[in-house]
């Protein structure tokens, strides 16, 4: 098993790449089910997650042509299957999305139950409430998602909790359906926003994606499409954060500013320079970060999954910070892993209280989860001396290259 090592206290400095958005391409790979013709994805991120749920599309019997690493074609028309037993689908929390897939072509679905990353609760109860509410009979049962109806018939949906998954995961088994389906109190984070453009693409009719309100009218079939998914926002906000705690001058490039304005006003608000260009945003780190205060939101406010980062950065700064997260209660499992290098952080609930430090020092570090795992590269590559990280197969679960892009921005990391 890999681990990473490495050597801290370096400005980092040049330019990277985003990679296409994770996220998206797990949505849109289960949509691509809905169509019996050719569909071209092009920018998908060669990863571990996206990796499974290409494998999984093969398992079901549609045929899958890797053009490039980072383009695919997907034929549906051969799939044999709506039972989805992959284990491997188990251990991601993307596999969801096929039950609103194929449910929706083939109004039958049994798919094991995702998995992903410990980071709380993610209850799939409003995945079943959009399904039921389509005339679906869906419920959970020894571990799997099973889902079956004659018709599936339009309906107004109300989410009582913003939620990406549900969001997606309803647009996909509405788009075919009987008639109007209206869902409201809707998440609107970019890749919500790129799934619903790609099923548009395929002859959908979904209106709203981005806002509090998604309406669809359902149509009789899909077609092939050649489609290319949005730069991945989570990545370019590591990277962004990155500059920052090496007091960095880092241009990440192949992004949409306008996604990243969350993460941008807070590295302002602590004395970093942020410069937006058309399609890039160029990250000046301060010398010393000031404190501040954040509290995770859905989108357009800071994204939980950034909240990792920013907390291990704040571990340096000037003064007091709070953060507070409300959106997964079990997302702070990454803190005893930066107290070891000398941060002053202490949990209250739902909020971290960090106190300034004015170096971290390297350690051996333990990886418990996706984001919790890039914070800590980021960490170690600003603190002084020499760290060790294991588990980092999270970190691969959703960032392509990682240690080469850092390679290329200056930094001592090696992998073995």
């Amino acid at each position: 098993m890999d681990n990473y090592f490495i050597k801290g206290g370096k400005k980092l400095s040049g330019e990277v790449k985003i990679s296409g958005a994770k996220n998206a391409t797990l949505g849109i790979l289960a949509a691509s089910l809905l169509c019996d013709e050719d569909v071209t994805i092009e920018n998908i991120p060669d990863v571990r997650d996206v990796n499974i749920m290409i494998d999984a599309i093969k398992s079901l019997g549609a045929s899958v042509n890797r053009v490039d690493r980072n383009t695919i074609v997907i034929n549906a028309k051969n799939i044999n299957t709506t039972f989805l037993d992959n284990k491997e689908m188990g251990s991601i929390r993307g596999s969801y999305y096929f039950v609103g897939a194929l449910l929706s072509k083939y109004k039958s679905a049994k798919v094991i139950m995702p998995g992903g990353c410990n980071i709380g609760a993610r209850p799939i109860d409003l995945h079943l409430k959009g399904f039921n509410a389509l005339n679906a009979n869906a419920f959970v049962e020894n571990g799997y998602i099973i889902a079956n109806a004659e018709n599936l018939v339009g309906n107004s949906i109300y989410l009582d909790i913003v939620s990406v998954g549900a969001t997606i995961n309803i647009m996909l088994a509405a788009c075919l359906s009987q008639g109007s389906t209206i869902i409201e109190n809707v998440a609107k984070e970019p890749h919500v926003v790129d799934v619903a453009n790609f099923l548009n693409s395929m002859g959908a009719n979904i209106k709203g994606a981005g806002t509090d309100t998604i309406r669809i009218k359902g149509v009789k079939s899909l077609h092939g499409t050649n489609y290319s998914v949005i730069s991945d926002q989570i990545e370019a906000g590591t990277y962004m954060i990155l500059s920052a705690i090496t007091a960095g001058d880092i241009i990440v490039k192949n992004v949409i500013p306008k996604h990243l304005e969350s993460i941008t006003a807070k590295l302002l608000d602590m004395g970093n320079t942020v410069i937006t260009y058309d399609e890039a945003v160029r990250v000046i780190g301060a010398n010393k970060q000031l404190a501040t205060s954040i509290k995770t939101m859905p989108y357009p406010g800071f994204p939980t999954d950034l909240q990792p980062q920013i907390a291990c950065t704040l571990a340096l700064a000037k003064g007091d910070s709070v953060i507070v997260e409300s959106i997964f209660e079990n997302r702070f499992k990454y803190v005893n892993e930066i107290k070891k290098m000398g941060a002053e952080i202490e949990i209250s609930t739902n909020t971290l209280n960090i106190s300034g430090v004015d170096e971290l020092y390297g350690a051996e570090l333990t990886v418990s989860d996706l984001r919790a795992g890039a914070a800590l590269v980021l960490s170690a590559l600003a603190a002084k001396g020499d760290s060790k990280l294991v588990n980092i197969e999270y970190i691969e679960r959703g960032y392509e290259d990682f240690e080469n892009k850092l390679l290329a921005l200056g930094a001592d990391i090696q992998k073995n």
